[in-house]
C-alpha cells in the first residue's frame, strides 16, 4: 500500500507523472472567473531530495491548498488509494528512495499548481460535512484514512487477543491536526457490523460527531464515509467507537476501538521537550456479580444524606426480594498502549528532561490511576483544556474517557515503574517502564503516599461562576438487576430505550443562553458524565463552589452532588451520558435538542 510518510520515497518518474495528471485534471476545468487577489507564501521549499510542505496557497474565496493536487496526482499513480499524514509540519512523498526534482521540475509543477488554485469550482473549506460516498472531488488531500477491522493484538511475549481495531493496532494511531484547519478523514469499515466513530471532545456538527442518537449516519458494513470537518478546539481529544454494546463483550468501547487525537493550538506555549502520548486499556472482559470496590479517592467527600437512604433503601429491598446483584465487568489483561508491563518499549528518558505526558483512560469501565514514585505530575490541562491553576500532584485520576496532560520533570533517575496503584491491576499489566539514560537493574515500584483527586484545585480560587440562564435538575437512579440480570439507570426516572428507535429530548435549549445542569447521583457508583459537541465549566463540586476548570467528563462521586455549566452554542441534538459501557447502554443516556 503507497503510504506518505518521513521514511518514504516516490519512484523518480513521479514529476513526469504529476505534471501530466495535474494538466489532464486543469483540462477538465471550465475557467469561468480568476479570482485575482490572493495571499500566499512560498507553496513549497526543496531541502535536499526532499520536498516539504510550508502553507497553502489561498484566495479569498476559495479555500485550496496545493497539498490537494499533489494527493491528486499521486493518488492515481498509486496501488493503493491511501494517505496517511505525518504529524509533523513536514511530509515526505514516496515509496523506496530519496524523490529527485530538479529546480526547473519543481518550480513547473509549483506555477501549474498556484494556476489551478484560482480556478472556480474547487472545493472550499466550508462548514464541516460528512459524504456517504468517494466521489471524483474526493482527490483532495485526505489527511487520514482509518480503517476498521478486526486484527490480533500482541500484549505480551506470544501472548495476542483477537479484537476490533482502527487501522490494525491499539491504540489506533495518533492523529494530530490544526486548530481551524479543516480536516479530511475517510474511514472505512471492513467489518459486519454498521459502525459509529465518535469525535470525542470535539465541537462539531450533529453529522459529524459520531452517535447514532443524534442522528449522525453509521459507517456502513464494508462501506466507507468521508468526514470533512474543522477540528476544535485545541489539545487533547480522542476519537473511538460509539456502538452500544449490552451483553455483548467484544463490541463497543470493549473492542481496541480508541485512539488518540491532538489538535494543535495555534499559540503553543512549548514549556517541555518531548510530548509522550499513553492510552490505558483493559482487555479479556468477563462478567462477575456483586458491587464495585469502594475507591474513595474524590474530594470534596460531602455525602447528600438524602441520596444515601434512598440509594441503599432501594438495594436492600431489590435483594430483600431474592433479587442477585446486578452484572459488573471484570478483566483479565490491562495494558498501557496495548502492552502489558514488561512486554513494550520502555519510556527512556534523560535527568533534567521535563516530559509532557498525555494519558488518555480509553477503558470501558474502568477509574485508573497512574504514579511515578519518586516523581510528581504538574497538570496543566484536563481533557485537553488548559487549567486556569496548573498543580503538581503525586497520583493522577482519570475515569473512562478523561484525558490528562500533565508535565514531569525527570530528576530522580533509576528504572521505574508508572503504573495503577491497584497492585492486582499492575501486576496484571497496568504500567510501563520509565528508564533513565545509563541506569540499569530491574523496574522498582513504591507506592505513593494516600492522595487525593480534587478538580477544584486547578480551578480559580476564589471566585465564583456566573450566574446560568437556567438550571436543569437531574438524579440518576440504579435499578438492581432490573433488566435481565442487569442493572437499569434512569435520568429523572428515564431510561433510554435499548432498542434503536430514537428517544424524545428530555431538555430543551435555545442558543446563546447559559444553561447549569445540577447532578444528583442516588448510587454508590461513580459516573464519569459526558456530555457531547460541547465543553463545560464546573461550578460546583458536592455543595462547594468552584469555576474556572473546563471539560468534557466529570467524575460524580456516590451519592454526591455536582454542578456544570455549558453555553448552547452548538445547534442539533446533543447527547448526554454516562461514559462506563456498562451504564449508557442500560439506560444512563438522555438528548438536549435546539429550540
Amino acid at each position: 500500500m503507497q503510504r506518505f510518510g518521513r521514511d518514504s520515497t516516490l519512484d523518480q518518474s513521479f514529476p513526469r507523472k504529476l505534471e501530466s495528471t495535474i494538466s489532464r485534471a486543469l483540462a477538465t476545468i471550465q475557467l469561468s472567473t480568476i479570482h485575482t487577489t490572493m495571499s500566499a507564501h512560498a507553496a513549497c521549499i526543496c531541502t535536499g531530495n526532499q520536498i516539504r510542505r510550508r502553507s497553502p496557497i489561498q484566495t479569498p474565496e476559495i479555500g485550496i491548498s496545493i497539498r490537494y493536487l499533489i494527493v491528486h496526482a499521486v493518488s492515481r499513480e498509486s496501488s493503493a488509494r491511501s494517505f496517511h499524514r505525518r504529524p509533523a509540519s513536514n511530509f515526505w512523498l514516496g515509496d523506496t528512495k530519496p524523490m529527485d526534482v530538479s529546480r526547473r521540475e519543481l518550480l513547473k509543477m509549483t506555477s501549474m499548481l498556484a494556476g489551478g488554485a484560482l480556478l472556480p469550482g474547487f472545493p472550499y473549506r466550508g462548514e464541516a460535512t460528512a459524504q456517504g460516498n468517494f466521489t471524483a472531488e474526493a482527490d483532495l488531500l485526505v489527511d487520514y484514512e482509518i480503517r476498521i477491522g478486526a486484527s490480533a493484538v500482541e500484549i505480551a511475549h506470544n501472548r495476542f487477543i483477537s479484537t476490533t481495531t482502527y487501522n490494525g493496532h491499539f491504540p489506533g494511531p495518533l492523529l494530530r491536526f490544526k486548530e481551524g484547519r479543516q480536516a479530511i478523514v475517510d474511514v472505512v469499515n471492513e467489518t459486519d457490523t454498521p459502525e459509529q466513530l465518535h469525535w470525542h471532545g470535539q465541537r462539531v456538527p450533529v453529522d459529524v460527531d459520531g452517535a447514532a442518537e443524534e442522528g449522525t449516519p453509521f459507517i456502513p458494513a464494508h462501506g466507507k464515509r468521508r468526514i470533512v470537518f474543522t477540528p476544535g478546539p485545541a489539545g487533547f481529544r480522542f476519537y473511538h467507537t460509539h456502538n452500544r454494546a449490552g451483553a455483548d463483550l467484544a463490541i463497543g468501547l470493549y473492542s481496541g476501538q480508541v485512539g488518540p487525537v491532538y489538535i494543535e493550538p495555534k499559540s503553543e506555549p512549548g514549556d517541555y521537550d518531548r510530548e509522550v502520548f499513553l492510552t490505558l486499556k483493559e482487555f479479556e472482559p468477563s462478567f462477575s456479580r456483586g458491587g464495585d470496590m469502594a475507591m474513595n479517592f474524590l474530594l470534596p467527600a460531602n455525602k447528600t444524606k438524602a441520596l444515601k437512604e434512598q440509594g441503599e433503601s432501594a438495594m436492600k429491598a431489590s435483594l430483600a426480594k431474592g433479587m442477585p446483584h446486578g452484572f459488573e465487568v471484570g478483566y483479565r489483561s490491562f495494558t498501557i498502549n496495548g502492552r502489558m508491563l514488561g512486554h513494550g518499549e520502555p519510556i527512556r528518558v534523560k535527568q533534567a528532561e521535563r516530559v509532557l505526558f498525555h494519558v488518555l483512560n480509553g477503558s470501558a469501565t474502568e477509574i485508573r490511576s497512574l504514579a511515578l514514585p519518586g516523581h510528581s505530575f504538574r497538570v496543566v490541562a484536563l481533557d485537553g483544556n488548559p487549567v486556569p491553576n496548573p498543580a503538581s500532584v503525586p497520583v493522577i485520576w482519570l475515569g473512562t474517557a478523561e484525558r490528562v496532560s500533565a508535565i514531569v520533570e525527570m530528576n530522580h533517575p533509576g528504572i521505574w515503574i508508572m503504573g495503577d496503584l491497584a497492585d492486582d491491576d499492575r501486576r496484571h499489566g497496568m504500567g510501563i517502564v520509565v528508564e533513565y539514560a545509563g541506569r540499569a537493574g530491574k523496574p522498582q515500584w513504591i507506592a505513593p503516599s494516600h492522595s487525593y483527586w480534587n478538580y477544584a484545585g486547578f480551578g480559580k480560587h476564589g471566585a465564583n461562576a456566573p450566574p446560568p440562564d437556567e438550571t436543569f435538575e437531574m438524579i440518576f437512579v440504579k435499578e438492581n438487576a432490573a433488566e435481565e440480570g442487569f442493572n437499569r439507570w434512569t435520568i429523572n426516572g428515564f431510561a433510554y430505550p435499548m432498542g434503536n428507535e430514537p428517544a424524545p429530548p428530555l431538555f430543551h435549549l435555545k442558543s446563546g443562553r447559559r444553561y447549569r445542569i445540577h447532578m444528583r447521583n442516588a448510587s454508590d457508583d461513580i459516573h464519569p458524565i459526558h456530555l457531547h459537541r460541547h465543553s463545560f465549566e464546573l461550578t460546583s463540586l458536592a455543595g462547594t463552589p468552584t469555576s474556572g476548570v473546563l471539560k468534557d467528563v466529570v467524575m460524580l462521586g456516590g451519592y454526591q452532588e455536582a454542578s456544570v455549566d455549558f453555553v448552547a452554542d452548538n445547534s442539533g441534538l446533543t447527547l448526554f451520558h454516562c461514559h462506563q459501557q456498562l451504564h449508557m447502554d442500560f439506560g444512563f443516556m438522555m438528548l438536549f435538542d435546539y429550540l
